[in-house]
This record gives structure tokens, C-alpha cells and sequence, in this order.
């Protein structure tokens, strides 16, 4: 990111780190987007990851394996400070760090079956998906189902590049 998060172990939680007053948590966990650059492609959305603290990163990281191992053809993309995974004509979800957990947010998520149960504010009325405090909170076998469900249906973006 910008070099701010730099020097901090995995564990730091929410605030300010020991011997460190001026340490907050990336723009990622306070519920804004991240500062994170928009660009197409696998490195940046690796970059984002990386720059994730614990336990946000494993779950983001565990997200974007079962994304790779679940659909061929998978292309990466940070767009609005957080990863979003398309295949074929748009975007189809998204993945990003937030304090105390991970939104996974499918793009046409109501038509999915059966529907995730959250909806978010501010990304559209169509928009559903689940946030994960922890690695053991994804449900590997349904998240895959939905992953496969929404790449039926028409994503955003149009095309990616």
C-alpha cells in the first residue's frame, strides 16, 4: 500500500500498537475502501492481499485459492480498494478487508441459490455475500457453488481490459 502498515506484526489488532502511537489500521479495516491503486491483473490483487493484516489476510488469501481452484478462467482486478474476481463479460464479486472481518460480496448475488445473507449498503440493491472473521467462517463448498452460480448471470464492467 503506501508504506504506512510497514513494521507490524501479524497480530496487531485495532488502534494503536505498543510503542507505536501513531500506528492505526490500514483504510481497509476502517470501513472505507483501501487506498489501494485500481489495476487489472493477479499481481496487484496479490498486493492488496499481502498488505491485508491478520486474520484478514488468510481469510482474503483462502477466498482467492478456492476462487483460482473453483473457476477456470479466472481474472483478478483491484477496483474500488478491494479484489474482485471476474470471469467471461464483468466482474462477478469482490473480496475485501474490513476491521473485525472479510466481506465476500457476489455482483447479482439475489439471484443466487440459495441467496447470501447479507446485504450491503452502498453496492448496489442486487448485491448479497457474507463477511468472515475467520478462515473456519468459509463455508468452502457453498461460497464455491455461489462462485460458479454468479458467473452465469451477467456481471459489471463489461469487458476488463
Amino acid at each position: 500500500m503506501d508504506g504506512k502498515e510497514t513494521g507490524k506484526s501479524e497480530g496487531q489488532a485495532a488502534g494503536t500498537a505498543q510503542g507505536d502511537p501513531g500506528w492505526t489500521l490500514p483504510e481497509a479495516m476502517t470501513g472505507r475502501a483501501s487506498p489501494a491503486k485500481a489495476a487489472v491483473g493477479d499481481k496487484p490483487v496479490f498486493a492488496y492481499i499481502a498488505s491485508l493484516p491478520q486474520p484478514q489476510r488468510a481469510i482474503a488469501e483462502a477466498v482467492d485459492a478456492l476462487a483460482a481452484d473453483t473457476l477456470p478462467d479466472l481474472e483478478r482486478s483491484v477496483k474500488w480498494g478491494m479484489a474482485y474476481y471476474g470471469v467471461g463479460d464483468g466482474w462477478c464479486f469482490s473480496c475485501g478487508g474490513f476491521a473485525g472481518h472479510v466481506k465476500l460480496m457476489f455482483i447479482n448475488g439475489a439471484a443466487l441459490e440459495p441467496i447470501p445473507p447479507v446485504t450491503p449498503t452502498g453496492m448496489g440493491k442486487s448485491t448479497r455475500g457474507v463477511e468472515l472473521a475467520s478462515v473456519d467462517d468459509l463455508d468452502e463448498r457453498r461460497v464455491a457453488a455461489w462462485m460458479v452460480q454468479v458467473t452465469s448471470v451477467p456481471g459489471v464492467g463489461g469487458t476488463r481490459r
